[in-house]
């Protein structure tokens, strides 16, 4: 898979965990994006190691499947790291 291959599936992957996890979660396409390529190289590396495979073609449902897992799980720990205390 090509370098913009795998930005579009970043941004397209991120953009669909954004609209998986509930609540509102911060940044524009710019942090879309970046956390969408983060959460597919994750993804990738997990199903490495997991279940022995990785990001396989751009149209493969388990590059798809892979990069929005990873993508979840980057825009969870994004949300822990971002989060501010409120204090009264």
């Amino acid at each position: 898979m090509g370098f913009f291959a795998f930005l579009i599936l970043g941004l397209i992957a991120g953009a669909i965990a954004k609209a998986i996890l509930p609540g509102k979660q911060g940044g524009g396409w710019i942090i879309t994006l970046i956390l969408g390529v983060v959460g597919a190289f994750l993804g990738g590396w997990l199903g490495g190691m997991i279940f022995g495979t990785g990001l396989q073609e751009f149209f493969s449902l388990q590059t798809w499947l892979l990069a929005i897992a990873g993508s979840i799980i980057v825009l969870l720990v994004y949300g822990m790291v971002t989060k501010r205390s409120v204090r009264s």
